[in-house]
């Protein structure tokens, strides 16, 4: 009942105070308007699902081997953190992985950490695996897909999706791009066994000497008088001819046997079932997100006029085009919002016009965009973005303002 009168007596004292209500409708236009403009876009807002995957891998390992050498050690280390609710495992060929589902009183970054620490605690992985990825899932928002397609081979169209993925993530309004739908580059070694017995060889000696021979390693600092000076020998080796010229035997005579000598070295794809057809034609396709306060429509934009400008510069048999483009859907649901704006604005003033005073009508309409100017103005203290969900609560909230509009006005 208190709270009820405290309503009759503020509504009542802005009735009889027109000067502060008129200061405060004109606080609230002037801030909605110079907010409405700085709001971020997205498709839907991005959502922690409390989830937190670590992925083992056990190169050559089956999936036997991997239960045992890596899922079942890691699944005793990271038991007893406190935050977990569930655990599920998953072995396949060279690779484990571990799905923590966290409690939903728990901090997820928390219990990120704790498993980090436990993980990096376990001295007892096979020396075959290789460093475990601890990671959050988290949703991810695809704004658009560039298609690139073309009568071409699969390394031309490898670059040329690398190199603009490299091009969108050096612009201000992108950060996160990546490469899909085509094989990734893969160095691969083949050897004999008729050849390592004629050098009196083993597999494990030659992988040793490829993987001590392919390294960037730190030598220290030297001081001097113009300052001091980092010492770094750079040996990492990217290509298939800088693999071959790698000794793996040096001779008591002085002579010394490559890898090229015994051994077969490709310079290509993973050999996995991996290919996409776009227009009857063989193509990548580059996914372009939206992280943190970026505008998904502005990303959109940046990303059609970089396509116009790019393909200038590429052949005739190359062609780019835009996939995908869920940014659409969005300026759907927001010109869908202003219409129904557009259309319950002349309905109050009508109704109220015919049957009531003009006057009475006007304000009484004014007092729908100015509503939603204060919710816009509202939105970022809140942290709520324009986004499908958001848009869908306008539109509903919009039918229910323009119902009260009559309603008041009319009483």
């Amino acid at each position: 009942m208190s709270d009820l009168k405290f309503n009759k007596g503020l509504l009542g004292w802005f009735a009889s105070n027109h000067v502060a209500a008129n200061l405060l409708m004109l606080f609230i236009v002037i801030s909605g308007l110079l907010t409405i403009f700085t709001i971020p876009m997205e498709v839907f807002p991005d959502l922690s699902i409390d989830m937190i995957t670590v992925t083992i891998p056990y190169l050559g390992a089956s999936p036997e081997d991997v239960e045992k050498g890596v899922i079942l050690r890691t699944e005793e280390a990271i038991g007893g953190v406190d935050g977990i609710k569930k655990m599920t495992s998953y072995c396949s060929e060279g690779v484990g992985t571990v799905l923590v589902e966290v409690d939903e009183y728990a901090d997820t970054k928390e219990v990120l950490d704790d498993i980090k620490a436990e993980v990096d605690r376990i001295i007892t992985f096979p020396k075959e695996t290789e460093e475990p990825e601890i990671t959050e899932l988290t949703t991810r928002s695809k704004v658009i897909s560039i298609m690139v397609s073309g009568n071409t081979t699969e390394k031309t169209l490898k670059s040329i999706a690398d190199q603009i993925r490299d091009d969108l993530t050096a612009m201000d309004d992108i950060s996160l791009v990546s490469v899909a739908g085509i094989r990734p580059y893969e160095i691969s070694i083949e050897i004999s066994e008729k050849n390592l017995r004629q050098y009196g060889l083993n597999f494990d000696q030659v992988a040793a000497t490829v993987r001590q021979s392919s390294l960037d390693i730190p030598a220290g600092s030297v001081k001097t008088t113009g300052g001091e000076i980092l010492v770094r020998t750079k040996g990492q080796r990217y290509y298939g001819p800088e693999f071959e010229d790698i000794i793996v035997l040096t001779r008591p005579d002085g002579t010394f046997v490559r890898l090229c000598d015994i051994a077969t070295v490709k310079d290509d794809f993973e050999d996995i079932d991996l290919y996409t057809i776009f227009d009857g034609e063989k193509a990548a396709y580059i996914k372009v997100y939206r992280i943190g306060d970026q505008d998904a429509v502005v990303i959109t934009n940046t990303v059609k006029e970089y396509i116009k400008e790019k393909q200038q510069y590429l052949p005739d048999s190359i062609k780019l085009s835009t996939w995908e483009d869920e940014s659409q859907i969005l300026k759907d649901r927001l010109q869908l919002l202003l219409k129904n704006a557009r259309i319950g604005l002349i309905l109050v003033f009508c109704c109220l016009a015919l049957f009531l005073d003009l006057k009475l009508a006007f304000w009484t309409t004014m007092g729908i965009p100015i509503s939603f100017l204060g919710a816009f103005w509202l939105m970022p203290i809140f942290d709520i973005t324009v986004n499908m969900l958001s848009l869908f609560s306008l539109i509903v909230c919009l039918g229910i303002v323009v119902d009260d509009a009559i309603v008041v006005g009319e009483n």
